[in-house]
């Protein structure tokens, strides 16, 4: 299959083409991002204070995503672990898993939560997908209004993809991170002191 996946040679990308585009993925974050349960993501961040140890898994850019959110949270001194690292733990009982997936449906993504579910550990999960089997799995739900990465005709957003999905799950993390934060009376230069020495 042969696709054409670059400009025609001697077309340039031009400095208002780029201003645009700024302004279209600025724009769709902020309307998303303002969209975005503020109940659910309190709940959340209940469920990141009650978890004993807190996981973070995900596929692909959503996972990436998820793994700078674990960075944050262990920043503020919770117990975090990635799934699939070598050194990550069993899940267990009064654990929290924190997993997101566009789709809801992305098999390893669900099938951790499923695991964690037998586990009797929490589960909080980010989706566009209300009605999918991942949201079914959760304790607690956050439903980002954007696209699901194959939805590629549905208007939501011009970008290319679930990058809508991802953007706005980042801002998400973000915001509960900082929320976190604004309670506990400790400066970023406390937090720092656990920031990686090995990089």
């Amino acid at each position: 299959m042969n696709a054409t996946v670059m400009t025609a040679p001697g077309l340039e990308v031009t400095r208002e083409a780029v201003s645009s585009n700024l302004s279209l993925v600025l724009g769709e974050i902020t309307d998303t991002a303002a969209a975005i349960s503020e109940a659910e993501l309190a709940a959340v961040s209940r469920l990141l204070e009650r978890g004993k140890r807190i996981f973070v898994t995900g596929a692909g850019r959503s996972g990436l995503v998820l793994r700078m959110a674990a960075m944050r949270l262990m920043h503020l001194g919770l117990e975090v672990h990635v799934a699939g690292d070598t050194t990550t733990p069993a899940i267990r009982e009064g654990d929290l898993l924190l997993v997101a997936s566009g789709s809801g449906t992305t098999g390893g993504v669900v099938k951790a939560a499923e695991t964690a579910a037998k586990s009797q550990a929490l589960i909080a999960a980010f989706t566009a997908n209300p009605g999918s089997p991942l949201a079914a799995l959760a304790d607690e739900v956050v439903i980002v209004p954007a696209q699901q990465k194959a939805d590629h005709g549905s208007g939501v957003s011009r970008q290319y993809s679930g990058s809508l999905f991802e953007q706005s799950l980042f801002v998400a993390t973000e915001a509960l991170f900082q929320s976190l934060w604004d309670t506990v009376d400790v400066p970023a230069e406390e937090l720092w002191l656990r920031h990686a020495n090995l990089e």
